[in-house]
């Protein structure tokens, strides 16, 4: 099971980081656009509304990936000086509360995308609730993440990933 959860995870990082870069692209690509069009003719109105909306997607997506890889700020120093098996169950423990903390925050970001649903994007008049529609996903997907991580400290005990993106 452990092995399957592991290869939808790859799959699911393999699937996120083209959108991350290319959404960096973009971007890049906006921005330039928007400076070039002030300076040298008008202003395009779109370019600002895009890359607002491309900054808060590129920011879950990512956070999503440094969260899978464990590249969030973690400090270990206590629960490394911890014998194994205090450390195992302190690390259970801080994967309970990530696991509470992203059912929260699916609960509140669906509710924040429902709240946004009516409103519509100035320029573009794109309804909100797809711009906001990130904060649930990734924060389903960070939840996924740390079910696996969990699943991976109660069944092997040895295993150092959980010490990185848990904590």
């Amino acid at each position: 099971m452990i092995a399957l959860l592991q290869k939808i995870e790859q799959r699911i990082d393999a699937l996120l980081q083209p959108i991350v870069v290319l959404g960096m692209l973009a971007l890049i690509g906006v921005i330039t656009l928007q400076i070039i069009s002030r300076v040298f003719f008008n202003a395009v109105p779109w370019t600002e509304e895009i890359a607002r909306f491309l900054l808060i997607w590129i920011t879950f997506l990512g956070a999503t990936l440094a969260f899978q890889r464990g590249r969030h700020i973690a400090v270990n120093l206590v629960v490394d000086a911890l014998p194994q098996t205090l450390a195992r169950f302190t690390k259970i423990v801080a994967c309970i509360i990530v696991l509470a903390f992203m059912v929260s925050l699916i609960l509140i970001g669906y509710q924040y995308m429902q709240v946004q649903s009516f409103q519509k994007s100035p320029s573009l008049r794109w309804s909100m609730l797809y711009i906001y529609a990130v904060m649930p996903i990734s924060a389903s997907l960070m939840l996924l993440y740390a079910v696996i991580d969990l699943l991976e400290l109660i069944t092997n005990p040895k295993s150092a990933k959980p010490n990185e993106s848990s904590l």
